[in-house]
C-alpha cells in the first residue's frame, strides 16, 4: 500500500501490532473539515445509466450504474455497491447519487479505479435504529436483502471478480455498509461505513475477520459515533485484526473533506480480497 501523506496532524491512539498495512488500528484526525458540496458538482447523472430490479420478493429497486471506462475482453473487474444515506429515499432512481456516489464518477477516479458502480435507491430506509444511546445499534430492513441479491444477480451477469466485491456508504448507507455482510459473510471483499450505526453485539463474530475501515465525526449528533466505537473495539476484543477506524475531531454529521479524491481510502479498499 503507498504510503499516505495527510494534510492534517495525526494523534495515533491505538499502535499497530501484528495488522497488515502496519497503519494505526485507531487515529484520530485534528483539524478535520467537511468535503465542500460543489466538490463533485460538474458530474453528470447521465453517467451513472439508469436501470430498474425486481427482488424475488417482489421489492422493486430503480438502481444507477457507472460502468468501468474502458473494459477489456476477459477482465473481470471489482463491484462497488455504494449506499445512500436517507436524504436518498424515494423511486426517482436520482436522489441517490449523492456526493461520495458522483465521487466515483470525477474523470481521474474513473480512470483510475476501473470498476462497477452499483447504486440502488430504496423506497425505504435501508436500515433502522432507535434513540441515540452507547448501545444503540442498527438492524436491516427488507430492501437491503433486495439490494444484495441485486449484487449477486449483477455479477453473475456481468465480468465481475467476485472475490473484489465491496460495500460502502455515508449516514444510513454507512449503517447498511455495516448490515451487509451480516446477511450475506461470504460475498464482500470489505466495507467502509462512514458516519452510521454498528449492528447488535450479535454479529461482531461474523465480521471478525472482514477488512473493515470505519469513519466518523466525534461531533455527530444525528448518528453519535458510540455504536461504531462499541462494535469495533468488540471486533478487536473479539481478535479482529483487519479493521481500522478514522475518528474526525469535532466533525458532525458531514462528509469530510479527505473521502474525496480519497487516493488513500480506495487503494486500501481495491487491495482487498476475499479468499
Amino acid at each position: 500500500m503507498n504510503k499516505l501523506v495527510l494534510p492534517m496532524a495525526l494523534v495515533v491512539l491505538a499502535a499497530l501490532s501484528g495488522c497488515a498495512h502496519h497503519m494505526a488500528r485507531h487515529e484520530v484526525i485534528n483539524g478535520a473539515a467537511p468535503m465542500a458540496r460543489d466538490v463533485v458538482s460538474s458530474v453528470e447523472p447521465g453517467l451513472f445509466t439508469q436501470h430498474t430490479f425486481t427482488a424475488s420478493d417482489g421489492t422493486v429497486l430503480p438502481y444507477r450504474l457507472l460502468a468501468p471506462l474502458n473494459p477489456e475482453p476477459g477482465v473481470r473487474y471489482p463491484l462497488i455497491l455504494q449506499l445512500h444515506g436517507s436524504g436518498g429515499i424515494g423511486t426517482d432512481n436520482l436522489r441517490q447519487l449523492d456526493r461520495l456516489a458522483k465521487s466515483w464518477a470525477m474523470p481521474e477516479i474513473r480512470a483510475r479505479y476501473q470498476a462497477y458502480v452499483l447504486v440502488p435507491q430504496f423506497p425505504v430506509r435501508s436500515a433502522n435504529y432507535g434513540p441515540p444511546s452507547p448501545d444503540q445499534y442498527a438492524e436491516h430492513a427488507t430492501a437491503l436483502v433486495a439490494a444484495l441479491e441485486l449484487v449477486e444477480t449483477f455479477a453473475q451477469q456481468h465480468p465481475v471478480d467476485g472475490a473484489r466485491i465491496y460495500a460502502l456508504g455515508f449516514s444510513m448507507g454507512g449503517s447498511a455498509a455495516w448490515l451487509a455482510p451480516t446477511l450475506k459473510p461470504n460475498l464482500f471483499a470489505a466495507i467502509m461505513p462512514v458516519s452510521g450505526i454498528a449492528p447488535a453485539n450479535s454479529s461482531a463474530e461474523l465480521l471478525r475477520d472482514l477488512p473493515i475501515w470505519v469513519m466518523h465525526g466525534n461531533a455527530d449528533t444525528e448518528n453519535p459515533i458510540f455504536a461504531d466505537l462499541r462494535f469495533s473495539k468488540l471486533i478487536e476484543k473479539r481478535g479482529g485484526q483487519r479493521i481500522f477506524f478514522r475518528e474526525y475531531d469535532g466533525l458532525d454529521h458531514q462528509l469530510h473533506a479527505d473521502l474525496y479524491p480519497g487516493y488513500w481510502w480506495r487503494n486500501w479498499l481495491f487491495e482487498q480480497h476475499r479468499e
